[in-house]
């Protein structure tokens, strides 16, 4: 009824993930090996919407960046690391997960470039970028 009528919707095509390999989570202990980098949004009391790109050194436990702002591209992201770059040197790997920011060619770009090992996290298991 709704096909010959023309009021049927159309579905959204979920985007498909490059295939990556499984790596099991290694347990870190000694500074800048391994970093975790994840968002989380929030909104203030007036309903206008924040995102918080948090970077942790997965070896000692501390919270390297808070970057707080309405947008946080992949370009802002890459400005991030460049300063924590300076300030204590580069990760042999950094965990993420499957976010738009974090899975742009820029960011994959400058990982390649500074020899910086991206983990995904594998899809639907948001809970193994913290495990250890």
């Amino acid at each position: 009824m709704y096909c010959r009528l023309g009021l049927n919707l159309k579905r959204k095509v979920k985007k498909t993930l490059p295939k990556r390999e499984k790596n099991p989570l290694s347990v870190v202990n000694k500074p800048n090996i391994q970093w975790a980098m994840d968002f989380v949004h929030d909104a203030l009391y007036c309903g206008k919407r924040f995102r918080t790109l948090n970077i942790i050194d997965e070896g000692t436990r501390e919270c390297l960046a808070i970057e707080v702002d309405t947008s946080l591209p992949a370009n802002r992201v890459i400005r991030v690391l460049e300063r924590l770059k300076e300030e204590r040197g580069q990760p042999q790997q950094i965990r993420v997960d499957n976010g738009p920011e974090l899975i742009s060619v820029n960011l994959l770009n400058y990982c390649e470039y500074n020899g910086i090992t991206l983990c995904h996290i594998q899809p639907g298991k948001p809970a193994a970028e913290w495990i250890h």
